[in-house]
């Protein structure tokens, strides 16, 4: 049987600051257990609030987290995927990181 294929990423994504705090650490936990049910969690960086950069959606200020992970390739299209569904998402970026 052929060894599954892991590649590193690394996403980003900025959770709507005007949600309470009960709202903002549900929907961090959605994504890190959706991607640790689809590949490895290797570490999770909560930056906290911070002032974005332009304003998106009429805010000014998100909450941002850094999580990077192993999955097999398909895996980042479903992840954007329910990125995109997701209300109280601002943006988000997903990045194959280069092995080492």
């Amino acid at each position: 049987m052929a060894e599954k294929i892991m590649n590193s990423y690394e996403t980003i994504f900025i959770i709507d600051a005007t949600l309470d705090e009960e709202n903002v650490t549900a929907l961090k936990d959605k994504f890190t257990s959706l991607i640790e049910a689809n590949g490895e969690l290797e570490s999770v960086d909560e930056w906290g609030k911070r002032r974005l950069a332009y304003e998106i959606n009429d805010r000014t200020e998100g909450f941002y987290y850094l999580v990077n992970f192993k999955a097999d390739p398909e895996f980042p299209k479903e992840l954007d995927r329910q990125y995109r569904i997701t209300d109280g998402i601002l943006r988000t970026i997903i990045v194959r990181k280069d092995e080492e």
